[in-house]
């Protein structure tokens, strides 16, 4: 059976389930997964593992796995990828808003930026934050920032969140060391810095582009707040209103978000400075590089956070019964979104399998058009297909370095850029992040496509457009 049919199988089935017969995403998503996984027949899966680079006799092995099992394994995959890093946000976050840490934040930010440039602080603030740290990680540390914010001025609240996930979400394939960007650039012999560069500069672009639309779409429709497992509107009614003197400290506030991206950011730097160092290290830089490498792995990081904010919770609390409770609200919370991202995952890995990527290859290799349009459209397809943007911006380099060759008309960063903006497009059910963005800001699924997979298609095209425009006006060849 061809890889298209299967993908458009599956994508009957889960919207069929949500929309239709009212499923919980799950159970929709996993019956999804399923499906696709008994329409991929073993050939298909074979020659999916052997493309990926697995070796003959595992891909074998693989392609005569249960259909059973290949799910369990890819929403294992999925869960442990990001299973931890969840349940310790959602500490985190349910931390800090019990607390009144995440209230003070916002008072602080207040002061600092005043009320009318809030929505440009996040915005800045989450894009650079998001060039070394990965967008899932970005999002878990503010969003009971943008509550906070949110409960202050509601109608406000869908422009904050859509401000922070513009700013996150473009680094994460434009701007190295995220790996997206970084194999990219190696791929096609792209120095580090340029690449940097060129991500910053697009990334700029596309974000502007991202918070016009996200200021007209909030316009138009109001985001309405909702009680989430983790803490209720009235509650962060209740923080809003009390005095400085009640609330933590700013510094205890802030440590929580501020400390694991500390870590993580220097684990990535320690890393690239020590791939790109030829005569080696001295003992001293080498244990700084070591202890980065241990305490900077995003799971560390955030279990050091965790620990921090459940002490500045205990700190303002001091009652076991009440902070077990929160403590117990917090994981069960976050129990539910790993099951939902888990299984969005799994759905997405079943229709990897499928070979999509490899069909795709084929139809690119049989039409032929401007390399940048091709390459954003490409990477798109993979991406809307099989739910990952970094698979997307694989399959797609593996595409154009054989179509590309040399002689271009411009610098290659231009053709690497417009891969990433590509993998920006279409995030929807079958991407772990949807759900993820979707549970902890309390949207329902038609309003996430609004205010989430609408924008990263207009941030997308706005990209395609200063790539071609840039490419023309500035070759840099």
């Amino acid at each position: 059976m061809d890889p298209i049919l299967i993908i458009l199988a599956g994508t009957v089935v889960v919207l069929f389930c949500i929309i239709v017969l009212k499923l919980h995403a799950v159970i929709s998503l996993l019956i999804a997964a399923m499906v696709t996984g008994l329409l991929t027949s073993p050939e298909l899966i074979y020659n999916y593992a052997v493309h990926s680079g697995i070796p003959e006799q595992q891909a074998q092995s693989m392609s005569n796995l249960g259909i059973g099992t290949r799910v369990a394994t890819a929403f294992g995959n999925t869960s442990g990828k990001i299973g931890i890093l969840i349940a310790f946000a959602s500490i985190i976050g349910t931390s800090l808003m019990k607390s009144g840490g995440a209230e003070r934040i916002v008072r602080g930010l207040l002061q600092l930026f005043g009320k009318k440039n809030t929505s440009l602080a996040l915005l800045s603030g989450s894009f650079t934050l998001a060039i070394p740290v990965f967008f899932d990680t970005v999002f878990y540390l503010m969003i009971p920032i943008v509550k906070s914010m949110g409960v202050r001025n509601p109608k406000k609240f869908g422009l904050y969140l859509m401000a922070v996930i513009a700013g996150g979400v473009m680094a994460h394939s434009l701007v190295p060391p995220t790996p997206g960007p970084l194999f990219v650039a190696e791929e096609m012999g792209i120095d580090i810095g340029t690449m940097i560069i060129g991500g910053l500069v697009i990334g700029i672009i596309t974000v502007a582009g991202g918070y016009a639309y996200s200021v007209w779409v909030t316009r138009k429709w109001n985001l309405p707040m909702r009680d989430t497992p983790d803490i209720s509107i009235e509650d962060l009614r209740k923080f809003s209103g009390q005095e400085n003197k009640d609330l933590p400290r700013l510094w205890i506030s802030v440590f929580p978000i501020l400390l694991p991206i500390v870590l993580i950011t220097g684990n990535t730097i320690s890393k690239m400075l020590v791939s790109r160092t030829n005569a080696g290290l001295s003992s001293f830089q080498q244990g700084v590089a070591d202890v980065f490498a241990t305490l900077g792995d995003a799971n560390i990081a955030l279990a050091l956070a965790s620990f921090i904010a459940l002490y500045l919770l205990w700190s303002k609390i001091k009652e076991v019964p009440k902070f077990k409770k929160f403590v117990f609200e917090s994981l069960t919370s976050a129990g539910i979104i790993i099951l939902i991202t888990a299984s969005g995952g799994a759905f997405g890995q079943m229709m990897q399998q499928t070979g999509i990527g490899i069909r795709i290859e084929g139809l690119a290799a049989n039409y032929h058009m401007a390399l940048l349009p091709m390459a954003f459209f490409i990477t798109a397809a993979v991406r809307t297909a099989q739910g990952s943007a970094t698979v997307a911006m694989v399959t797609a380099i593996g595409i154009m370095s054989g179509l590309a060759g040399s002689g271009l008309q411009f610098h290659p960063v231009y053709l690497a850029m417009a891969i990433g903006c590509g993998s920006k497009i279409f995030a929807w059910m079958n991407d772990s992040g949807y759900w993820i963005i979707t549970k902890m800001s309390g949207m329902e699924e038609k309003e996430t496509i609004r205010y989430f997979s609408m924008l990263l298609l207009v941030m997308g095209f706005t990209g395609l457009i200063a790539v071609m425009i840039l490419s023309k006006v500035l070759p840099l060849v």
